[in-house]
Formats: structure tokens, C-alpha cells, sequence
């Protein structure tokens, strides 16, 4: 054991050679191409090694610390209550790695027979000798384990080991087709592929696993925000992802405004900088569902609540809603919010408000009347073609509409006083740097003085058949 420790810290110090003359001595920016791209594979040829040390470890570490008597276990002996917790403890590691490393030690562990005392082959033994070897590492061996040992018994030991095989082959570049080593992605599609093929009766029991497991809920409020917590079924996160998918991509852009740039990609020579998203990556897939809900709640196909259709009761002083400011409050959430988003949430579907004044009593009630039919929202559908902000590029169907001037300050429910915004510009154009306006039943936006020093009023469209009419108005 003192070899191993000696070779190991001889390791580390040529380890450190390697990192000062790459890191801090800046040799691999003087690299070539190919130099550059050798250097990155053998680093990671090294790390699968040290990789499957580490598994080896850990499973040495779980063996040494599964007796029933607590105080023969080793993780009781050093003061720690789980091989998780020593192995973040040695490691520097967070549970999240812990519990990879657990994992794959156990798919690629050789089992030890509790009766006769000796060890038994690995659960996926061609797995293992290509961990060993370097050709995968843990993230390949969880992607082909989960998979196959998923099955369980339902399918005959000696297929198992046939899809390990071929498994094993293609991280090594040694499969049936002679193709390169395969990466962590591409062996967990083929071994999902493996699993489907060999575990026909295996999708029913799943199904009804899953079935029982999902569920979605909503926690107590914390700092203004509601956390959601949940799983989902496969269908239903396709779904949800395809939404996200639609409204998040920063390919859709606004017809003649070119793609929005999320914040977390860097800029680009001659970006524009009014269509920098600011927003994240989950900041915009919130959005996207609180879209999602809202359309679908206007939708007036979903089942009623005491005969009438799911409606978001508001409930603020009167005053306050006359002056902007102040709280309100929504049936069915105890966290209070802002007028202005409770003018949001009233001005965005179908919803009815109730209004009450200094003494309690009921001063307005609201009623759907006021919100925009569906002859006219294609007609502003129509004209703005989606999201009026630059560059937003959310689809009409997908947006609401936004009473230019508030309804609750004189507004009419007209398509002169209506705009296409999505969730997101609508529940912050109040608040934001863009400003809308009506003219002659045409709307108008000013942006910020930072991106159009002018300070003008355009006229803004996403609207093909507009656009047209304009160019051949100048031609």
C-alpha cells in the first residue's frame, strides 16, 4: 500500500508540472489546432483513469462500512453517518458527485456472496474492464447502467450481459459498426434503445410506477415567490419542454429583427444591444409557463369551477388601484402582490375583479366583459403579429393583450386601445424602459434612450402583410 501511496504522490507532483505549464505558463495558447485537441483528450484519458480509482474506492469504502454493528463500521469511525458524507468529506465533492460515484461503483462493483464469502462478477462486468481501462468513465457508466439495470429480472440474465458487451465495445470504438468510441450521451440512447428492445413487458409496470410517483405542489411563500416542487411524466415533460422550447429559443425572432441573444452567451461584433435578453435560462422557461397557464385558462376548454370558467379573483382598495400602488390579493394564494400585478394578471384573460372600499364594503365587481373577445384578438393578432416589442419574437398565439391605457383608469376593451405583448413584457411594461402608445389606432413604441437616442415614437409591427404595404408604399 506505501507503493501506491508513493506512486500517487509522485503523480500529483508531475500533475502539477502538467498544470503550471498549461495553466499558468500559458503553453497551450501558443498550441496548435491538433496540439490543443491531443492535449484535451489525454487530460481526459487521465481523468477516466483516476476515475475508476476513485469508483473502486468508494466501493471499498461501502464494504468496509456495511457491517451491522455501528461501531465496525468505518464511516462511524470517522465520525461521519453515511459513505456519502466521508466520501464528500475526502474528496471535496458535492452529494450530487457522492452519489454518482456510489452508483457506479455499484454497476460495476464485483459482488461478494453472502453465503460462500467470495466475490461475484460485476452486474455488467464488459462495463467494468472498459471503466478500468480508461475507454469510459463514470458519466459513461451511469448512462449505459441506468438503463439496463432498470430492468431488474424481468429479462433474461445472459441478454443483459449481451448489451453489455456491445455496450462496452462502443465506448471502446469496437461495435458492430466499427465506430468511433462512443461519448456519455450517445451510450445512454443506445442503451435505452437496449433496454426497450430486450424489456418488452417492461413499459406497463413503468408506466404505472410513474403513474403513482408524479404529482406536482405548490410550498409556502418564501421572499415574494411560490416554490414548486413535483414530477412529471414523461408526456407531460416533453410537452412542458416543447413549450420552453418555443417560447425560450433564441432563434424566434420578430420578422425582420433577427434572433434574441440570451444574456448567458456572449456577445457578438455588431450585436444589437435591445435585443440582449436579460432574462436566464429558468427565468425564461417561467415565463414561459406562466404563458402556458394563462393562454390556457382563457382558453375556455378547461373544466369549470362552479359552473363558470377558472377565474382569478383580485381583491385590492379602491383607492389604491387609482393610484398604482399599493398590495392586492389573489384567491387561492396567500402571498400578497403589487397592484400593478394584479393589473397584469386582470388585464390578461379571463379574470374578474372586486374592488372594496375603506369600510369593506364592495365599491366595483368586475365582470369578463372586459376582457378582449376572440374576434378581437385575431384582429389584433392580425395587425401586430406577435409580441410589439423588438426583437421579443414570442408568436401571436402565444402573447396577450395589453389595454394600452389601463381599464381601470378609462381604458376601452377596443382593438384601439389593445397590443399584442408576451407574459414577460406584459407583466413588466409598466415598469420596464419600453413604452406603448395608440395612434389613430396604430400602436406606437418608444424605446430606451440608451439604444434610440431620438427618443421617437415608432410605429411597430410584426404583422408580413404590414410590412409589405410598407415597402410598397416607398417603392
Amino acid at each position: 500500500m506505501n507503493t501506491l501511496l508513493d506512486d500517487l504522490a509522485g503523480l500529483r507532483s508531475r500533475i502539477v508540472g502538467v498544470v503550471d505549464a498549461a495553466a499558468r505558463d500559458g503553453t497551450l495558447r501558443g498550441a496548435e489546432d491538433d496540439e490543443l485537441l491531443d492535449v484535451i483528450a489525454r487530460v481526459a484519458d487521465a481523468a477516466r483513469l483516476l476515475e475508476a480509482v476513485l469508483v473502486e474506492g468508494v466501493g471499498e469504502l461501502t464494504a468496509r462500512s456495511a457491517s451491522i454493528a455501528r461501531d465496525e463500521r468505518l464511516t462511524a469511525r470517522r465520525g461521519c453517518r453515511s459513505v456519502s458524507e466521508l466520501v464528500q468529506r475526502l474528496t471535496r465533492c458535492s452529494p450530487q458527485t457522492a452519489g454518482r460515484l456510489e452508483r457506479a461503483q455499484r454497476a460495476t462493483a464485483p459482488e461478494r456472496d453472502p453465503v460462500l464469502g467470495g466475490a461475484r462478477p460485476a452486474r455488467l462486468p464488459e462495463l467494468r474492464a472498459a471503466m478500468l481501462d480508461g475507454e469510459t468513465g463514470i458519466d459513461g457508466v451511469l448512462a449505459v447502467a441506468g438503463p439496463l439495470l432498470a430492468m431488474g429480472d424481468r429479462v433474461d440474465r445472459e441478454q443483459v450481459l449481451l448489451a453489455d458487451r456491445v455496450l462496452a465495445a462502443e465506448a471502446r470504438g469496437e461495435g458492430p459498426d466499427a465506430a468511433p468510441p462512443a461519448c456519455a450521451d450517445l451510450l445512454r440512447v443506445q442503451a435505452q434503445v437496449w433496454a426497450a428492445a430486450l424489456d418488452q413487458d417492461g413499459a406497463a409496470p413503468r408506466d404505472d410506477a410513474a403513474a403513482f410517483r408524479r404529482g406536482v405542489t405548490l410550498g409556502p411563500a418564501r421572499d415574494g415567490v411560490i416554490p414548486i416542487r413535483g414530477a412529471l411524466v414523461p408526456e407531460a415533460a416533453a410537452q412542458l419542454q416543447r413549450i420552453f422550447d418555443a417560447v425560450c429559443s433564441p432563434c424566434s425572432g420578430v420578422a425582420g429583427a433577427g434572433p434574441v441573444r440570451f444574456r448567458e452567451e456572449p456577445a457578438e461584433p455588431g450585436d444589437d444591444p435591445a435585443l440582449l435578453d436579460t432574462r436566464t435560462r429558468p427565468q425564461k422557461q417561467h415565463d414561459a409557463l406562466a404563458t402556458a397557464l394563462f393562454a390556457a385558462a382563457s382558453s375556455g376548454e378547461l373544466p369549470t369551477i362552479g359552473g363558470a370558467a377558472p377565474t382569478l379573483l383580485i381583491s385590492a382598495r379602491a383607492e389604491e388601484v387609482v393610484r398604482g400602488d399599493g398590495w392586492a390579493f389573489l384567491e387561492g394564494c396567500d402571498e400578497p402582490v403589487s397592484v400593478s400585478a394584479a393589473a397584469h394578471a386582470a388585464c390578461a384573460g379571463v379574470v374578474q375583479r372586486i374592488v372594496h372600499g375603506n369600510d369593506g364594503r364592495i365599491v366595483r365587481i368586475g365582470t369578463e366583459e372586459r376582457v378582449f373577445n376572440r374576434h378581437q384578438r385575431r384582429a389584433i393578432a392580425l395587425r401586430d403579429g406577435g409580441c410589439l416589442i423588438p426583437g421579443c419574437g414570442v408568436p401571436a398565439g402565444w402573447c396577450e393583450i395589453h389595454h394600452v391605457l389601463d381599464h381601470a383608469r378609462g381604458g376601452q376593451t377596443h382593438t384601439d386601445n389593445g397590443v399584442l405583448l408576451c407574459w414577460f413584457h406584459h407583466r413588466f411594461i409598466d415598469t420596464g424602459p419600453w413604452r406603448i402608445r395608440m395612434s389613430g389606432g396604430v400602436p406606437e413604441v418608444r424605446a430606451p434612450l440608451w439604444y434610440d437616442r431620438s427618443g421617437r415614437w415608432r410605429p411597430v409591427t410584426g404583422s408580413r402583410t404590414r410590412m409589405l404595404r410598407r415597402i410598397h408604399a416607398r417603392t
